[in-house]
């Protein structure tokens, strides 16, 4: 059955599999043309039977898993291949009309190399894993978050790990879905409450329970253009002291919960605590997407679908501090 998978459960499948003595293939995807359903970045693995990950959404999933089943990829790693270079294969591996997919395809020898990028995502460290296209070699190193991904005709190179943080303000009930759908996002998600009734309930693995004040959060990991501050308390005590520092912060999106009554308020007195009216400008408040939302789980959709767009118009056009690797 195939899935799609995060890139980090994608690679503990992998894991998993060479330690079952399995021989496991990595698919990556190179370039795209056209419209192809995968970006370039995406992963897929595979062994005898089984593929984990997607790498088109169609049919080339199947279609490298019979190739590789019937011994057709031959045995010189990594290997570049086309699928969709013309309107019949587009048609046939169920990509858009013109579109085209370039693929890498390695086969992972290393269990060793493999656990230790996974130990290394999970100690929450951005790492760049980069194949040398001539002779195979992988090399695992630091990395900073832009470019995520770089195909040259010499080497490939792909940054793994939390490459963005939200800070949630409040451990109640709406953090716990806005929190698990960060996590699937691959957000690095923290939680900030000092209230020890709120904390004690807290039960959602992946995340960092934080029992400092807000300002002190928001100073402590907040300080970064690709960071999420998201004032969920419904307590003006602790939200507005979060949101002080973090409308003075380079965070890209400042959000909070509350009634729209609720909300103007909220803005009357941040001017008052001496918030210019340009920083109130970056509040998102009522924060979310107007969808009709009222469910703890509907507000959430809500919620990350609003990031998702102003994180993907903030890369587009370059607004963010963008540093190459």
């Amino acid at each position: 059955m195939r899935e799609f998978g995060t890139d980090q459960e994608i690679l503990q499948t992998a894991s998993n599999w060479l330690q079952q003595q399995h021989e496991v293939l990595l698919v990556t995807v190179l370039k795209t043309w056209g419209s192809s359903p995968r970006p370039p970045g995406s992963m897929m693995i595979l062994r005898s039977g089984s593929v984990y990950g997607s790498v088109s959404g169609g049919c080339v999933e199947e279609d490298l898993l019979d190739r590789y089943q019937s011994q057709q990829l031959g045995e010189q790693f990594p290997l570049r291949i086309d699928y969709g270079v013309n309107r019949d294969d587009a048609h046939r591996f169920g990509l858009p009309c013109g579109g085209r997919l370039e693929l890498l395809i390695e086969r992972l020898y290393d269990h060793s190399q493999l656990q230790k990028l996974l130990d290394m995502l999970q100690q929450q460290q951005l790492v760049a894993r980069q194949i040398d296209l001539q002779n195979g070699q992988v090399s695992l190193g630091p990395a900073d978050v832009e470019p995520a991904f770089v195909y040259t005709n010499i080497y490939v190179r792909k940054v793994f790990g939390p490459q963005w943080t939200m800070l949630l303000i409040g451990a109640g009930h709406l953090s716990q879905y806005v929190s698990r759908m960060a996590l699937m996002l691959d957000y690095r998600v923290l939680v900030c409450d000092p209230r020890e009734e709120y904390t004690r309930e807290w039960s959602v693995p992946g995340t960092e329970l934080i029992s400092m004040m807000p300002d002190d959060a928001v100073y402590a990991h907040a300080q970064q253009p690709r960071s999420v501050v998201v004032a969920l308390t419904h307590d003006p005590k602790l939200d507005d002291m979060a949101l002080l520092d973090a409308l003075a912060s380079p965070a890209f999106y400042i959000g909070a919960i509350g009634s729209q009554r609720n909300c103007d308020a909220r803005r009357q007195r941040l001017l008052q605590l001496g918030v210019t009216a340009r920083q109130l400008q970056r509040l998102h408040a009522p924060v979310g997407l107007p969808i009709g939302s009222h469910t703890p789980p509907e507000i959430a959709v809500s919620i990350l679908a609003e990031v998702t767009r102003e994180r993907n118009m903030a890369v587009s056009t370059k607004t963010l501090s963008i540093s190459a690797v």
